[in-house]
């Protein structure tokens, strides 16, 4: 039985018996969902005729026979392409127009819009027509310079990054923005996501897939030629797109370099020892001038590779290093992001825990109470059963009196948090910090004055995160206040955890303005003096932007909503309890013996409590050990 699987019967459990009140129930129904559609994206970075796609081949095409990806010579990938698998849909290929660029729309909304792209249907068991299909990922069409301009691809202050014109002036722009490729294959069906990019210019000209795509995935495979190293675009590429932000905890762990095309220096005139010291040599210069560690960088032979898989030959696979590349995506993808998950699950179960804990404890109270008062009861006349009667009426109404502060509560509650969620969600197309920002990169002009507007949008939107901690803090106050009081009048058990820290959020939105504040940099003047890439670039932003401050919101929601929903979990115990206790007063009355089965249904209820607390403390140490996790298994072929 599978982890996601466990947690749906554990809060099935919950909920036949009562144990836990609608969000702890929910978080654990969350937790089972994101354990199953969880995907894990790997960015295949590089400039162009880096091996990139005979990579992708080598990895995931190679049971196939021959090379599925175009990875013939000159530019192969012109659009960003995604490798995943959907068991909803059919395999196929997807394609956005390159003409969306024109509109404002952020790649997120058109993924949402289905009639938009154009569909292409794969038949996995005919390699040819799978070749032939993606094909299209490399499609050009040929535009006017004036259209290259207005989608991003031609630039009078940049010339030497625009396409060389035909004779007839036209030039070449990808046909595609973005490729969607449903497959299923071994990797893909475990949740494992590939994002196959372009080169350094087409990546620069879509701030879409550099602030969005590329930060958001969970590893980076950059890939440099061994025969050249590290190369002036390559490092370009990779200081203003991909290296870690400096002091990030993910350095070392969610970037890849790999040294490919190593068997060009597997030279018939060298000793195997001094071919491997001469690669050892580039492996070294490569991570010193990258800021990574030696063993981060992997040299392989990806056309050697692909070639040992179709012949079955072992030696030359290992030779290739292939393999070991392998092994590093398993320890830093599926292991390191098994790991989140799996404390995601353990949170769960410690708030499922706490929460049956006290439901129970109140259970044991009462249930003890009610014993004191029936043992009490033995040789007293039916007067005294019947002043007990008043007794507990009275009782349920100061109780039910009571109710109207809670209501009042709930009230100020609810609005104090409807406030704090204004704070970070918004309502507006952008967030307001950056429909400022993008009134200011439209004025006409170069753009000398983008990084002030750039670094007060960024300081705006963490101003406001700010201000949504403190009414968490205030409503933490408002509720211990409460809490205190309801305690001490009716012997519950409430307590507030700690309003969460936005802190990481903070972080977050650093480290995007930090990672790209190149954007708006002198050096990216030129780029942002056209409105269309500044749109693009505002918009990408926001977006990104938007994700965090959408998970600021979530999370505050989700602890406002966990901290209020004990107090109805309780009034409801206690209500319960007024309705068990009056029902056995009156079988007490109809019946002389009603005393003493009452007296033992107590003792079976106290039983039935202890074994419920065995169980919890079972689901406890079941979800504890997370299950083993499989390595990544080697390619295979695509199943039909």
């Amino acid at each position: 039985m599978t982890t996601a699987q466990r947690l749906r019967e554990l809060a099935a459990w919950l909920t036949r018996h009562d144990l836990a009140d609608g969000s702890v129930a929910s978080r654990l129904e969350q937790t089972a969902e994101g354990l199953g559609r969880d995907r894990l994206m790997v960015a295949f970075v590089a400039e162009f005729s880096r091996g990139k796609s005979e990579l992708i081949n080598a990895l995931f095409f190679a049971g196939h026979g021959r090379r599925i990806v175009p990875a013939s010579a000159g530019r192969t990938t012109m659009c960003p392409t995604e490798l995943a698998f959907d068991p909803d849909l059919l395999p196929s290929v997807r394609l956005l127009p390159i003409e969306t660029r024109l509109e404002a729309r952020p790649l997120a909304e058109w993924r949402s819009a289905p009639e938009a792209w154009t569909h292409l249907p794969l038949d996995l068991g005919n390699a040819d027509q799978m070749a032939r299909m993606l094909e299209t990922v490399a499609q050009v069409r040929r535009v006017s310079q004036a259209t290259a301009r207005a989608l991003g691809f031609w630039s009078e202050e940049l010339a030497e990054e625009n396409p060389v014109p035909g004779a007839d002036g036209l030039v070449e722009v990808p046909m595609w923005r973005h490729a969607l490729v449903n497959i299923d294959h071994p990797l893909l069906r475990r949740g494992l996501v590939v994002l196959d990019t372009p080169g350094l210019n087409a990546i620069g000209a879509e701030p879409e897939l550099t602030v969005n795509l590329l930060a958001e995935a969970h590893a980076t495979v950059f890939l440099l030629a061994a025969d050249a190293g590290v190369t002036r675009s390559d490092l370009a590429l990779w200081r203003d797109h991909l290296a870690p932000a400096e002091g990030s905890p993910e350095a070392g762990h969610s970037h890849l370099v790999v040294l490919n095309k190593v068997d060009v220096l597997w030279d018939q005139l060298s000793t195997p020892q001094q071919i491997q010291e001469q690669t050892e040599r580039q492996r070294a210069g490569s991570a010193a001038l990258l800021g990574l560690p030696p063993g981060r960088v992997i040299p392989v032979s990806a056309q050697k590779g692909l070639l040992a898989r179709i012949k079955g030959d072992d030696a030359l696979l290992h030779a290739s290093g292939l393999p070991l590349l392998e092994e590093m995506l398993a320890c830093d993808i599926v292991e390191r992001r098994h790991a989140i998950l799996h404390a995601a699950v353990t949170a769960g179960v410690a708030r499922m825990r706490v929460e049956a804990a006290r439901l129970l404890t109140m259970r044991r109270r009462e249930v003890d109470d009610q014993m004191l008062e029936l043992r009490g009861l033995r040789g007293k006349n039916a007067n005294v059963i019947a002043g007990m009667r008043l007794r507990v009426e009275q009782e349920q109404r100061e109780f039910d009196a009571s109710e109207k502060r809670i209501q009042a509560l709930r009230a100020v509650h609810q609005r104090m948090r409807h406030e704090a969620a204004l704070l970070l969600r918004g309502n507006g197309d952008l967030p307001r910090e950056f429909a400022v920002l993008l009134q200011a990169l439209e004025r006409p002009g170069l753009k000398l004055g983008a990084r002030r507007a750039y670094d007060e949008a960024f300081a705006g939107v963490t101003a406001r995160i700010a201000q949504a901690q403190d009414a968490a803090r205030e409503i933490q106050a408002m509720l211990e206040a409460s809490f205190r009081q309801l305690n001490a009048e009716h012997a519950f058990s409430l307590q507030v955890a700690p309003a969460p820290s936005l802190g990481p959020q903070v972080r977050e939105i650093e480290s995007v303005a930090q990672s790209h504040a190149h954007h708006a940099g002198l050096g990216n003047a030129f780029r942002l003096s056209q409105p269309q890439f500044a749109g693009r670039l505002v918009r990408a932003l926001a977006s990104r932007v938007q994700v965090v401050l959408d998970d600021a919101a979530a999370e505050l929601e989700n602890w406002s909503r966990a901290v209020a929903a004990p107090v109805d979990a309780q009034l409801r115990e206690r209500r319960q309890g007024f309705v068990r206790r009056l029902e056995a007063i009156d079988r007490i009355q109809q019946a002389a013996s009603g005393l003493g089965e009452r007296v033992a249904e107590l003792e079976a209820q106290t039983a039935e409590l202890t074994e419920l607390e065995a169980q919890v403390q079972a689901w406890v140490q079941l979800l504890a050990t997370p299950p083993a996790v499989p390595a990544l298994p080697p390619a295979e072929p695509a199943l039909a």
